[in-house]
């Protein structure tokens, strides 16, 4: 449960007679004993001195009012809710921490980018928006932040080395544009409990000809999706899929947080394919973006991406709940823990906190979990060296037209809620790491048994293959609201998958066009490829060494290869024990190592 800041009686006195501006360590010290404890990377004394510093540098601040906004998740309550107050009590700074729909920030931000009116004073942002900010020149760079007009109030003890998302928040330039606040991926889920089962082994052995394990590539999804469904498990009939296929805004981030990717779609490259990213978006060799459309080089109508989209509506139709066609993102987050799913293969691991509550059918009676998060399997077309996901990053940013003194208060509260002191309790509460210092922390080593795979998986080096979308992608928000009626057109039968990525890549290329003519983003805007066909732009990605677009491929199911998850998390451990937690190469060598079947059934 989440305790109440406190501060002693001889605080509150004193508190009560300097008025809000009060600042001091008193009252640091009531925060630590009540809220943190022993929840910190850092000694008690090194909190104390970093709640000094906090102190110090906000003197300059005291009783200035700030607003600060994120969107509604269980991490920024937290910080809203107990952390806004105690860092307000600390510095003597009021801050204001305002939680809206995640649509609602990014309309507060296009608003005070396009009137320069300083709505709020920070945001907490989608680091999806990172080409966006970068393009625009809108958002203060933080690295020429921290070292010029920021540098008297960015912390000695930041340590920007700790922050495991960082190179999602750096543009080509190579500067900082976000600090990372909180993040989570989207993995595999999985009912471990019936997977070990003997007589589904058995079974499943028997028909497929290989041993049921978790996924490696989307033909051994598929078939464990078509062995469970139907399949009468502790007395019910159970679905071997989950998704949703509602015309609705979320029906667009359920494809841009990286399906194609997964499929195989793009270039290789980490944190995201070049010079075609996970969106199908070539850029030039000055980061421009030329193309969408495979006619300019790009792959949002290539094979790859039709594939996925072809594999998507499969699934949802023959082994989802019929109501799953239905829901939209919230209302089907909520299925798999009812207990009669098998398997999901796009799970954001935000649902974790929900997933474990004691009572549920997929939690056992000492509070562990039945269920296990796992790698997201892969396409035909996927090839090792690409991303494997998606990782949602929110991060705080620095609008240009938020005043130098209201972005310095905004950022001490930035630095404060991310710091070192309080980032151990706060993933706790949210289950949202940004730090590796925090994913350490020997609390996470206690309490891994209970959250399903999520602490394995983020000391994994597996986890550099999840990324949030890259700098591709000119201009965000306005791209991003193509893609949910696109892809709601095919779900609704209205377009084959083909039609319907052929819309969507026509319709973000007349965005670029729109942005090239304006010349609104200088020379980081678009700048559109001639017309070719895919034939044409295979072959030129053949003389460059990339990939992307990939012809189609005769035969796309290929040999279905499974792993058995313990000795996956083995591989990950023995690999954390030899070297870098954070070596992308390791990680997927751990991965494929660990994915060789005793047997598999040949290609259909």
């Amino acid at each position: 449960m989440k305790k109440q800041w406190m501060m002693s009686a001889a605080g509150l006195a004193i508190a009560l007679a300097t008025g809000p501006a009060f600042a001091d360590m008193n009252a640091a010290k009531s925060f630590l004993d009540a809220e943190i404890k022993d929840q910190s990377s850092l000694s008690r004394a090194d909190q104390e001195a970093e709640m000094q510093w906090f102190i110090d540098a906000a003197k300059p601040f005291a009783g200035m009012e700030i607003k600060v906004v994120s969107e509604n998740i269980t991490t920024h309550d937290y910080e809203s809710k107990v952390l806004a107050k105690a860092f307000s009590d600390i510095t003597g700074i009021r801050l204001t921490h305002d939680i809206i729909g995640e649509g609602d920030v990014i309309e507060k931000l296009q608003t005070q980018m396009q009137s320069g009116e300083n709505i709020y004073d920070a945001y907490v942002n989608d680091s999806d928006l990172i080409g966006t900010h970068w393009r625009y020149n809108q958002v203060r760079n933080l690295t020429d932040w921290m070292a010029g007009e920021g540098k008297d109030v960015t912390s000695p003890t930041l340590d920007l080395a700790d922050f495991i998302g960082t190179s999602f928040t750096t543009a080509p330039d190579k500067k900082l544009y976000q600090l990372p606040d909180q993040q989570f991926a989207n993995l595999y889920w999985f009912r471990y409990d019936w997977f070990n089962d003997e007589k589904n082994k058995a079974d499943f052995k028997a028909k497929y000809g290989y041993d049921l394990g978790v996924p490696v590539n989307w033909s051994a999804y598929e078939d464990i999706a078509e062995f469970f469904t139907g399949r009468e498990v502790d007395g019910k009939k159970v679905y071997g899929h989950m998704d949703y296929g509602k015309k609705d805004p979320s029906l667009g981030w359920r494809f841009t947080d990286a399906w194609l990717s997964m499929a195989g779609n793009g270039d290789k490259g980490l944190p995201n394919g070049l010079p075609v990213d996970e969106w199908g978006i070539r850029v030039n060799d000055q980061s421009q973006p030329v193309g969408s459309c495979v006619a300019r080089g790009g792959d949002t109508n290539g094979p790859a991406a039709v594939y996925s989209i072809e594999k998507y509506l499969e699934w949802l139709k023959k082994y989802a709940p019929p109501t799953a066609q239905g829901m939209n993102f919230s209302e089907s987050g909520p299925v798999p823990a009812q207990g009669e799913i098998a398997q999901q293969i796009f799970w954001y691991t935000a649902f974790t906190a929900d997933a474990v509550k004691k009572g549920l059918p997929v939690v056992n009676e000492d509070g562990t979990p039945k269920w296990r998060m796992a790698p997201s399997p892969h396409g035909v077309y996927w090839v090792d060296g690409m991303k494997l996901g998606y990782q949602d990053v929110g991060s705080w940013t620095l609008m240009q037209s938020t005043p130098t003194e209201r972005a310095k208060a905004a950022w001490l509260y930035a630095q404060f809620v991310t710091s070192k002191t309080v980032d151990v309790k706060k993933s706790h509460m949210g289950l949202t790491f940004v730090r590796e210092s925090t994913i350490r922390h020997q609390s996470f080593t206690d309490r891994a048994k209970d959250l399903g795979g999520l602490v394995e998986f983020y000391r994994s080096p597996a986890r550099k293959q999840w990324s949030p979308t890259g700098t591709n992608v000119p201009d965000y928000p306005k791209l991003a609201q193509l893609w949910w009626q696109a892809i709601g057109d095919a779900a609704a039968g209205n377009k084959t998958p083909q039609e319907a990525m052929d819309s969507l890549c026509a319709e973000q290329e007349k965005v670029m066009a729109r942005l090239e003519r304006a010349g609104i983003q200088g020379e980081k805007g678009p700048k559109l490829n001639e017309e070719h066909d895919l034939a044409y732009w295979n072959a030129e990605a053949q003389k460059a060494g990339t990939l992307a677009p990939q012809m189609k491929k005769e035969n796309e199911k290929e040999q279905p290869i499974t792993v058995n998850y313990d000795e996956l998390v083995k591989s990950w451990a023995d690999t954390n024990a030899a070297g870098d937690p954070g070596d992308a190469a390791a990680g997927t060598t751990a991965v494929k190592a660990s994915a060789q079947p005793d047997t598999a059934k040949p290609a259909n």
